[in-house]
């Protein structure tokens, strides 16, 4: 890859996704009880083998945390107890610590910042794996994140270094390594258009493979590895960015050109674009606040629906019986055959949930009609209690059943 720009590591925030517990299954073990090799390479490597510089590396143990909270793990700030926690800062400690889960039959869950993550509130009873990996390398236009990476400040980055592709997704909490799981997305931009390679261990099969993305099957905040959870930890996450002497890409969402005062289609320097994007999200408690408790969210709660088109001509329907036949819902195409994307936010407002719906410990956002938060003293099944009066809500008014949008663990809605 030639000599990178620049590299690094930091600190902060990481997303969060689930692996399922397996049965148990023959696979070659970590050099001692969760021993793992500690190295200060920037690539992957699998656990055990020798560095491709040659350089020596230690062992390490890596200490387990026993009946470990895990509610501070999350931006929720809800969930009981992992019976065990380990964190890995690297490549090898992900690897050591799946392949011991997974020899050992014992579940597993992956944590990174909890930033799309709902746990019960009995906790979970396995290992929780924290991904704290760090490093973050650019060449020319391509761009390198270890999972770990906290991808608001990665995206500040390529900003400073002047590359476009993913402005406008500033100010979203989570890891790099969640991105390319959830199809991350904001104001026009989807890192499925930016992402070349994801580098990930493969519990199958036993090693460490790199998929194109092609390979990656990505879809509207969907993926590959969120349709096999049980498959694959993502470790590091490519990019191929733009360099367009400064300037963002290509404009695509309507509330950002109107916030920016330009045209759809239009670019504008990198720097504003990231700074009006953090604006609205800050308007809407999408940035995170420890003071603010509408930021104790996990952001968008739910998914924007997707309807057929026969689908979508039955919801107009409902929309003019119930609001008026002057009212238009928003519409989006969405790919082939006259699908069509409508907004959550809208049909949850129009159900009657309106910003800071709720009397109890878990409410609607007073921001946003999207995020559903702890107001401070809430439990799992206060906030779940609430999701599900909305989807009900909103099945009634629409007939369209929302989707929750945070993996959850050990319950369901």
């Amino acid at each position: 890859m030639g000599r990178p720009r620049w590299l690094r590591g930091g600190r902060g925030r990481s997303g969060g996704c689930r692996v399922p517990p397996r049965s148990p299954r023959r696979v070659p073990s970590p050099p001692g009880p969760l021993r793992q090799l500690r190295t200060r390479q920037a690539g992957p490597a699998r656990s055990g083998h020798a560095s491709r510089s040659g350089r020596a590396r230690t062992l390490e143990p890596v200490q387990p945390l026993l009946d470990a909270p895990l509610a501070p793990l999350t931006t929720f700030r809800l969930g009981g107890p992992a019976a065990r926690l380990v964190t890995a800062t690297t490549d090898d400690e992900v690897v050591a610590a799946v392949r011991e889960a997974d020899a050992t039959g014992t579940p597993l869950l992956i944590i990174g910042g909890g930033s799309n993550l709902v746990i019960g509130d009995k906790g979970f009873d396995g290992t929780a794996l924290r991904i704290a990996t760090r490093g973050l390398a650019l060449d020319g236009t391509r761009l390198e994140l270890a999972a770990g990476e906290v991808w608001t400040d990665a995206v500040a980055r390529t900003v400073e270094a002047g590359l476009a592709g993913i402005e406008c997704l500033a100010g979203i909490p989570g890891s790099a390594g969640a991105t390319p799981i959830q199809n991350v997305g904001a104001y026009g931009q989807d890192v499925s258009a930016t992402v070349t390679e994801v580098v990930a261990y493969d519990r199958r099969t036993d090693e460490t493979v790199t998929l194109a993305n092609a390979q990656c099957a990505f879809s509207y905040r969907h993926s590959l590895f969120k349709d096999h959870p049980e498959r694959y930890v993502v470790l590091r996450v490519r990019f191929e960015l733009e360099d367009a002497d400064g300037l963002s890409g290509p404009i695509k969402y309507p509330e950002t050109a109107r916030a920016l005062g330009v045209e759809a289609g239009d670019r504008v320097p990198l720097a504003q674009a990231r700074e009006t994007v953090l604006r609205l999200r800050a308007g809407k408690g999408m940035v995170l606040d420890p003071a603010d408790h509408d930021t104790w969210s996990a952001g968008s709660f739910f998914t924007n629906p997707i309807l057929t088109a026969g689908e979508y001509a039955t919801f107009l329907t409902r929309v003019a019986d119930r609001l008026g036949a002057d009212v238009t819902p928003p519409a989006f195409p969405a790919g082939a055959d006259g699908a069509v994307k409508t907004s959550a936010a809208w049909l949850i407002d129009k159900a009657g949930f309106t910003k800071g719906y709720g009397s109890g410990p878990a409410r609607i956002s007073t921001k946003h009609t999207l995020a559903l938060t702890n107001r401070g003293e809430a439990t799992t099944e206060d906030l779940l209690a609430l999701a599900r009066e909305v989807v009900a809500g909103v099945h009634e008014a629409f007939g369209i059943t929302l989707v929750n949008e945070p993996v959850t663990v050990g319950v369901s809605l």
